[in-house]
């Protein structure tokens, strides 16, 4: 991942730090008080799609978020991407989604705080590159740097072929990623951890520059979307709050 990569550049007065509260969003529709609609701009020279409401759809009980090829101002194409209004800090953080397949596009799941909202840029992120959606890439970032490596995960049956469940549990001592309720990353460098409570991102976009990373992009030839069934955070010292959820099977540090 680039340093911008996940970054909105949104204005910030519908954000808010407050002490964060357990939710389930099963998407049977978008509640707005809940998550903010990127619209209008884009993240940096390269994103090749200006974000637009026009690619965040609800219906059957999952959210899409699209890519299309449509101009909208310097752009040749529109894609989608919804944010949380509030921060949340350490707990189990989790997303049921399937991911787009094709060069040059990301799907993404990540936690993220930055100078847009006036706070050092941290992040916690799980991206399907859809060169590759047979694996998922674990990052993470601190004060601007990537310090996690950018691990990638094998994805049984492929990131794109069905829904997958992707969580973390971020605690000030560590932070530990799962897919599908089986750990497959774990960080305990107290260097490497992030520590501002950050906002919920999920998102679809693509880029004609980070060929390296995400490869060379290539026009899917019609719209794609990303499918998000489920997303929810658990805090700290709360029960788990569905049957699959991660927070059922791990401890938590409720004393941070």
């Amino acid at each position: 991942m680039v340093a911008i990569a996940g970054v909105t550049t949104s204005p910030a007065g519908a954000e808010t730090a407050a002490k964060p509260k357990s939710f389930v969003e099963n998407f049977d529709k978008l509640d707005r008080k809940r998550w903010f609609i990127s619209d209008g701009w884009t993240n940096g020279d390269h994103q090749n799609c200006t974000w637009s409401k026009e690619q965040v759809s609800v219906g059957g009980g999952v959210v899409k978020l699209g890519f299309a090829k449509q101009k909208l101002k310097d752009r040749d194409y529109i894609c989608g991407e919804i944010q949380t209004n509030k921060r949340f800090g350490y707990g189990v953080y989790e997303a049921r989604f399937k991911a787009v397949p094709g060069s040059g596009l990301n799907t993404g799941f990540f936690s993220y705080i930055g100078p847009v909202h006036k706070q050092p840029h941290d992040e916690i992120d799980f991206e399907v590159l859809g060169k590759d959606p047979s694996k998922v890439q674990l990052n993470q970032y601190v004060n601007g740097k990537s310090v996690g490596g950018e691990k990638l995960v094998d994805v049984p049956g492929g990131a794109e072929q069905g829904f997958n469940d992707y969580a973390f549990v971020w605690e000030k001592d560590r932070i530990r990623w799962y897919l599908n309720g089986e750990l497959v990353g774990e960080e305990t460098d107290p260097a490497k951890l992030p520590s501002h409570p950050s906002k919920i991102y999920l998102s679809l976009w693509g880029s004609d520059t980070l060929k390296d990373w995400m490869g060379t992009f290539a026009d899917p030839g019609t719209g794609v979307a990303a499918e998000i069934d489920r997303v929810a955070f658990t805090a700290p010292g709360e029960p788990c709050q569905f049957p699959e959820s991660v927070a059922c099977k791990v401890e938590l540090n409720v004393s941070q």
